[in-house]
């Protein structure tokens, strides 16, 4: 009876297995790791045979997708980089410019934009460039408070009337109905003459003024979760209302607002700027961005420069923020 016998190893084959260590399945994992680094292309799955990537090549692989991703959209590259740029004059202002925005040379006032002053000189003497870039901070500080005191109350609101329904909610949608009746200026100037003047009570009255739209957006939120299968099932457990409140809820419920967040910070920044402008805001000679509108024009016909320049920032601090959010928004979309 014949016997079918294995093919004999020759010496190059075992010394070569000697030395690298590893079976025929190890070397054809090791070309499946080169192949993907080489080729780009995704990795295989988990599983027992699977091969874990080495973190250099993970690291490449997202920033090679990042750069294609921005490579498609030269909109939201160009307005990351200016939020950016906007955020490094916020955080610091002496880096971006140098000068005081306080002082200036008398014998310098009102002079065009040129190599020496980029966006011109006031009725002072002071550079123009300098103020905006100082008067970054005060706003941004103002939009972002402003948002966070939105994203809270009407997040605390929402959560409570879609969570705890009956007469919570009942009361709860009348305010917000009464909020949202009022015009967000209007309701901001209201909560403005109230409290008195300054930057943070400005912050305070936009964001309250905001809030109803955020409560709207949880409520409707935490319905959806309330019905799904798993919160139904962690009440049937046994599970504390508080405990289903904080683990199951309020995490899959959050995610629309902070996108809606996102979208209320170019809101955020005319409303602040337009209650600086009027007077509403900062204290001269403290820059602002609302502020510096106000202060040229009275120079339209002279020194166009001294209220275009401002509101050309706002307007681009503006665009390029909701063009952001709207690449978050529609993120978001796909992944649902």
């Amino acid at each position: 009876m014949s016997e079918t016998l294995d093919p004999p190893r020759t010496a190059e084959a075992a010394d070569g297995d000697g030395a690298h260590g590893a079976t025929p399945a190890d070397r054809s994992g090791t070309e499946r790791i080169a192949a993907a680094a080489t080729t780009d292309q995704p990795w295989p799955a988990r599983g027992k045979d699977a091969v874990v990537p080495p973190r250099s090549a993970r690291l490449r692989g997202r920033a090679l997708g990042c750069g294609t991703f921005l490579r498609h959209r030269p909109g939201l590259a160009v307005s990351l980089v200016f939020v950016a740029f906007v955020l490094l004059a916020a955080v610091a202002p002496g880096i971006v410019a140098p000068g005081d925005p306080l002082t200036g040379e008398p014998a310098d006032k009102l002079q065009g934009p040129g190599a020496e002053h980029l966006f011109g000189t006031d009725q002072l003497g002071r550079d123009v460039f300098t103020r905006v870039v100082h008067g970054t901070s005060l706003s941004l500080h103002a939009t972002a408070l402003a948002v966070v005191v939105a994203l809270v109350l009407g997040t605390s609101l929402g959560l409570a009337a879609g969570f705890v329904g009956g007469v919570v909610d009942d009361a709860v949608m009348r305010l917000v109905d009464v909020l949202q009746a009022i015009p967000r200026l209007l309701l901001s100037l209201a909560v403005i003459t109230a409290l008195g003047f300054g930057t943070t009570k400005v912050a305070f009255a936009v964001g309250l003024a905001s809030a109803a739209g955020f409560a709207r957006v949880m409520r409707a939120e935490v319905l959806r979760v309330r019905s799904a299968g798993y919160v139904e099932a962690a009440h049937a457990c046994g599970v504390r209302p508080t405990g289903v409140l904080l683990r199951h809820i309020l995490p899959n419920s959050w995610g629309p607002v902070l996108v809606m967040a996102a979208l209320e910070f170019g809101v955020a920044i005319l409303a602040v700027s337009s209650l600086s402008f009027l007077g509403f805001g900062a204290t001269p000679p403290t820059p602002e961005w609302g502020s510096l509108v106000s202060e040229g024009r009275n120079y339209v016909a002279t020194a166009w420069w001294l209220t275009a320049f401002p509101g050309l920032v706002i307007a681009a601090t503006v665009l390029a923020a909701n063009r952001i959010s709207r690449a978050l928004d529609t993120e978001r979309g796909d992944d649902r």
